[in-house]
């Protein structure tokens, strides 16, 4: 599964066409307020906006109590103000209700029945409190959702983080290096064709790990591993990372070596699914994989460190009946790879040779000239063994030298 068909699965962003729609909404609500009763228009908006906030700010009272008299010292650290945007006390909405009482303080058009409008306000901001606090007013699992992805409080969003900062950023750096150490000590046509010189992280929607390759697929044998990088990390001295190196085989049986591994934060993934504790049914561990996918994608994107030194690989679990997936999907994308790497950045030998067949000295000056290699290629330089000449040549002037004799 690559290309099209991975960016179908992973989840984009959430954009802004919520409040595209709200603020059409209300636009065409006012609007159609404004053509049956124009004069109560600026009376009735300054009450709606009274009861919108005021039952928010109530609300946030009812939280402050609990936090003053709870939490204040373990949650807060005592400090009464930082409190206060916590409970719902924000700028905005302290703003909104302000303006909307000067505005119904200063309108001129009456209100229908000013009585029953302030009883009303009244009310509705006394049982928002109570449906919030009971959940009936509660954010949706969309709300929410959006909430912590925007806020980077998905389980996924750490695991990634962790997994780059504690692991690929040491060791992605140094993994150029031990493939150059571990061919130098194997045979020669070690990573050799269609083979990768990059880590290839695979990552199972399903989140669930084999601890050897081979025992998710027959085609996929265990070659060496890697020369081990030690680094001091965390009081450790000398701490051990190392990879493993696999035979990939195809259907005529031949073998193309790489460096592959799964990506660890997936156990803890599916462990947490079968904790009944942890809360982490499958359908919140599968979106949570996709979420560790995306947000590992970008994070490696942005590295410097990690460029060109990895390859993401999205496995997808819908697989049972074919046996040999996980080869099939890493020889795919090998071969993707040697796609776009090494077709691209060939050199033409040919066209240097025939260029360099003869020395320079005897190819005729037009001749010269005319042998231009195409644009599209690579620049060669380009030896003569002839001496510099002047930039322009004497040239003598029969006729003036007649004249002046």
């Amino acid at each position: 599964m690559c290309g099209p068909a991975i960016e179908a699965l992973v989840p984009r962003p959430r954009g802004n066409l919520p409040k595209v729609c709200a603020s059409l909404l209300a636009a065409i609500a006012t609007s159609s307020f404004v053509l049956l009763s124009p004069e109560r228009l600026c009376g009735v908006v300054a009450m709606v906006i009274l009861v919108l906030t005021l039952g928010p700010l109530l609300h946030g009272l009812c939280l402050l109590a609990e936090e003053m008299f709870n939490h204040a010292s373990t949650r807060h650290q005592g400090r009464g103000l930082q409190m206060l945007p916590a409970c719902g006390f924000g700028g905005r909405t302290l703003l909104a209700a302000g303006m909307a009482g000067l505005l119904l303080y200063l309108t001129e058009g009456p209100l229908p029945e000013k009585s029953h409008c302030w009883r009303l306000l009244m009310l509705a901001s006394a049982l928002y409190p109570l449906f919030k606090t009971l959940g009936v007013l509660g954010p949706s699992e969309v709300e929410v959702s959006d909430i912590c992805e925007g806020r980077k409080m998905n389980v996924a969003h750490g695991l990634a983080w962790s997994f780059y900062l504690g692991y690929l950023r040491l060791v992605l750096p140094r993994l150029e290096n031990s493939i150059v150490a571990f061919r130098a000590s194997h045979q020669a046509g070690c990573f050799q064709g269609r083979s990768s010189r990059k880590l290839l992280i695979l990552i199972p929607l399903n989140a669930n790990i084999a601890h050897k390759l081979e025992d998710e697929d027959d085609n996929i044998r265990f070659y060496d591993n890697l020369p081990n990088s030690e680094i001091d990390r965390a009081g450790v001295r000398g701490r051990v990372y190392k990879h493993s190196v696999y035979n990939i085989f195809d259907e005529n049986g031949k073998g193309h070596q790489c460096v592959a591994e799964y990506a660890t934060p997936l156990l803890t993934l599916y462990n947490m699914s079968q904790e009944s504790s942890a809360g982490f049914g499958e359908p919140e561990r599968r979106q949570q994989v996709l979420l560790f996918y995306r947000t590992l994608r970008d994070i490696l994107e942005q590295s410097l460190e990690c460029r060109n030194r990895y390859r993401l690989i999205l496995l997808n679990d819908d697989h049972e009946e074919d046996p040999h997936f996980l080869s099939k999907a890493i020889l795919r994308h090998l071969q993707q790879q040697e796609k776009e790497e090494f077709c691209l950045t060939a050199h033409p030998q040919q066209e240097m040779e025939c260029t360099f067949a003869r020395p320079l000295s005897t190819i005729p000056r037009r001749e010269y000239w005319q042998h231009t290699e195409p644009m599209s290629r690579e620049p060669t330089l380009m030896m003569s063994l002839e001496p510099p000449q002047p930039l322009r040549e004497a040239v003598e002037i029969t006729d003036h030298y007649q004249a002046t004799a």
